[in-house]
């Protein structure tokens, strides 16, 4: 049986849904850091393989598939640039616990799917990731542009 997983924004919470049903609420205020592990570099949104959503006690590890890439590159922009909290990570380097690897067998998901852990859990594996960040989807692809270009960097403007 498929059961429809997706996340939506109610009020300042980032919401988690299972066939319209809430199964779990996270407070913006208690997000301290997001980790989008992708494939292929992560140019586009469709590279996300899973993003880590790192609370005060917990990591929320939510699949590509629950439209969590949406909620962190296109809306609520603002938000997530002046919480400076978005990191990357390539999904070849960003293991997981062996029972939530995805993998190739019969019977074994594609990628992670929705997990709450306890931050104690996860926490010494990501701190063996190489993240990059804190970075915006937007600063990301003006990196990119950047780079395509070879042109020198713009001056950063102190606030």
């Amino acid at each position: 049986m498929s059961h429809q997983l997706e996340t939506a924004w109610q009020a300042a919470d980032l919401v988690v849904l299972r066939d319209g049903h809430e199964i779990d609420r996270i407070p913006t205020n208690d997000i301290e850091r997001v980790i989008l592990v992708c494939r292929r570099g992560g140019d586009s949104p469709g590279d996300l393989g899973f993003a880590v959503i790192e609370t005060h006690d917990d990591h929320v590890l939510l699949p590509a598939e629950s439209g969590i890439a949406g909620r962190i590159h296109f809306e609520r922009q603002a938000f997530w640039a002046s919480k400076a909290c978005i990191y990357w990570a390539d999904e070849s380097q960003a293991p997981l616990p062996r029972r939530l690897r995805p993998g190739l067998w019969l019977l074994r998901r594609r990628q992670p799917g929705y997990t709450r852990l306890p931050k104690s859990e996860l926490a010494p594996m990501i701190g063996e990731w190489p993240l990059e960040g804190p970075q915006t989807w937007e600063q990301r692809k003006w990196q990119r542009i950047v780079k395509s270009r070879l042109l020198p960097p713009l001056p950063r403007h102190k606030r």
